[in-house]
């Protein structure tokens, strides 16, 4: 229930392509989101890639620590909050959640954020 398993990775360049090119995206800073929809060949009911900007933090150190960071409050947050609707809605998707903050900001603020992002998320996918 608390794993965060290679399945649940998003490897896969065609989808992630297609994440970019034809999927829908919000805001919710230091958070963007972009989703789409997929077809159903996953066992999960997400598939999730996290990006931080090298242009932003060009240590690989504090890259690192921020990904770190978001796929914990994810991991812990995951099920309750995204993965009990989409199964509920019998959804799937694909997500990337890119880092567009300045600063490397302490883990309570990114669970905060990502309990809100994820809420938001579940809101816009069973529409």
């Amino acid at each position: 229930m608390y794993t965060f398993k290679k399945e649940e990775r998003l490897c896969n360049k065609r989808l992630i392509d297609g994440l970019f090119h034809n999927g829908s995206s919000f805001l919710c800073y230091p958070f963007r989101v972009s989703w789409m929809l997929a077809d159903g060949g996953q066992q999960f009911p997400a598939q999730i890639v996290f990006s931080v900007s090298k242009r932003r933090f060009k240590r690989a150190v504090d890259r690192n620590a921020v990904k770190r960071r978001m796929r914990e409050a994810y991991r812990l947050h995951k099920q309750a909050l995204l993965y009990d609707v989409l199964n509920s809605a019998d959804k799937k998707l694909v997500l990337s959640i890119s880092y567009i903050g300045k600063e490397i900001s302490p883990y309570e603020f990114f669970e905060k954020k990502m309990i809100k992002l994820l809420t938001q998320l579940a809101g816009e996918a069973i529409k």
